[in-house]
């Protein structure tokens, strides 16, 4: 098995999010990992420019989709796995513990009683230090809530696609104030993933450059260690904590949660359409960011 790859990504500069293809170059099987539905919040409207970007690449390369991969139940991009599936066949995994997200959100969203938050949805749940293949590739899951209880990272060769959970250096970390997560979990997950070799590429989900560089999204579990603004080495998870907590206060709820976590709860797919034949999204009023 190759240790090295070049993964490409697609940077969506509308909500800063990064997707990812990886191929088996001997064979040309690939994943797709955090793929993004374009989402007009003013009009309501679904479109599929970035994620017919990746079709475009999958297809220009000769590339044949056998993973479609969520990190997550991301609050701010759409997910785009459903599309993706309809057109390449792939199937859609995401980490086992989607189960407790999607209660919880079943819950605040009040959702129809046909959703059944057992993660069947999903084509795969997978378990912590599970391995699947893409081609002659191995790859793991690694379990690393936090930001939420569901979060995942994958391993293959000296790559591993962290999601939400570490972002660049100068960046530092994801939040832990959404509903089910947790700032402690979060240190150790990160922690447990900084144990990797240091030479390991960290790919991330997102990247919000500051001081006007342009977008940035891949990194070394070395050079996270000595520079991660948030949880460089010598840093205590009682102070990351304290930092944590004092920054999350701080910050508002992402533009596109509410439409975001109803879509991908469901891997990607829409609401059932009601007797009109139209699917609709919910606001639910003086919920989220209520003390």
């Amino acid at each position: 098995m190759r240790t090295s790859l070049t993964p490409q990504a697609f940077f969506d500069s509308a909500t800063w999010t990064v997707t990812y293809v990886v191929a088996d170059p001997d064979t040309g099987r690939a994943a797709i990992i955090d793929p993004v539905l374009d989402y007009d919040f003013k009009s309501g409207c679904t479109g599929t420019a970035s994620a017919d970007r990746v079709l475009d690449y999958v297809r220009e390369q000769g590339l044949h989709v056998e993973w479609i991969l969520e990190t997550h139940a991301h609050a701010d991009h759409l997910s785009g796995a459903h599309y993706l599936k309809e057109r390449t066949g792939g199937k859609i995994a995401i980490g086992e513990h989607i189960r407790a997200v999607q209660s919880t959100f079943k819950a605040i969203f009040n959702l129809e009683h046909s959703f059944a938050p057992d993660g069947s949805q999903f084509d795969h749940l997978l378990k912590d230090g599970e391995t699947f293949r893409i081609g002659n590739m191995e790859m793991s899951a690694l379990h690393v809530p936090g930001h939420t209880p569901a979060d995942m990272a994958y391993r293959v060769g000296d790559a591993v696609f962290v999601g939400d959970t570490l972002f660049m250096p100068d960046v530092g970390t994801a939040r832990a104030d959404f509903p089910g997560g947790d700032a402690h979990q979060l240190y150790r997950s990160i922690r447990k993933l900084l144990l990797l070799p240091a030479q390991t590429r960290i790919f991330v989900c997102h990247d919000y450059p500051p001081g006007g560089r342009g977008p940035q999204w891949e990194t070394t579990v070395g050079e996270q260690r000595r520079t991660n603004i948030h949880v460089q080495d010598g840093i205590s998870e009682e102070a990351f904590v304290a930092m944590r907590a004092a920054r999350d206060a701080t910050l508002g709820m992402p533009t596109l949660i509410l439409p975001s976590i109803q879509v991908n709860i469901r891997a990607g797919g829409l609401p059932p359409p009601e007797e009109n034949g139209v699917s609709y999204l919910k606001i639910p009023v003086n919920v989220l960011g209520v003390d």
